[in-house]
């Protein structure tokens, strides 16, 4: 009997598989840290909103990142599935805001409804970031600058502000290329078995 329930702990153990799938993050946070950067550059002043922007929305900040997101819950991470693949549909839905009114599919948002739409992506991001107190310096950063890009957002919303949403612009860049800095940083440090950018 004895030897019996050996040899079923045996094959229990055997039959663990080991996770030999990429590591997805590094997919997430280029598509959110390059499509943020370019939304930003226009946000700062630099050039009109138009087609690459809206590209990038759906392919790279959108697709990408709801693939990445998928690809966390194969791993079974409940963080970066829930934030991957809803800051990919934030992206979607922000391109949805901006061509459905132009298609005549309904009307555009007013202010109040853009500060409540960003208001709401602030709360959430503002939790998430008490979920990064867990986890790396790195991500902390990237969570922290975009809680406080929503807020400035909803308050050029609110006020109407012009220069509010510049500074947002500004604000904007700077949490996009952290998060390319994270993403570029684990692929780095993957490959060379070692830390070559610190997060």
């Amino acid at each position: 009997m004895g030897q019996e329930i050996k040899q079923m702990k045996g094959e229990v153990i055997n039959s663990i598989q080991v996770d030999g799938t990429a590591n997805p993050a590094p997919l997430g946070l280029m598509g959110f840290g390059m499509t943020t950067v370019l939304l930003n550059l226009h946000n700062s002043g630099l050039f009109e909103l138009g087609s690459m922007i809206l590209a990038m929305g759906i392919f790279y900040g959108g697709l990408a990142q709801v693939f990445a997101g998928i690809m966390d819950w194969k791993k079974g991470n409940t963080f970066g599935t829930t934030a991957f693949t809803s800051y990919g549909l934030f992206w979607l839905s922000l391109v949805a805001i901006l061509v459905m009114p132009k298609m005549g599919w309904t009307n555009p948002p007013d202010n109040t409804a853009m500060v409540a739409y960003l208001i709401m992506w602030g709360i959430f991001t503002g939790v998430m970031f008490i979920g990064t107190l867990k986890l790396s310096r790195a991500l902390q950063f990237i969570f922290a600058s975009l809680t406080i890009l929503f807020l400035l957002l909803a308050l050029g919303d609110l006020f109407n502000s012009p220069t509010m949403k510049h500074i947002a612009g500004f604000e904007g860049i700077i949490c996009g290329f952290s998060a390319i800095y994270t993403g570029l940083a684990q692929v780095l440090n993957e490959l060379y078995g070692k830390t070559v950018l610190p997060v």
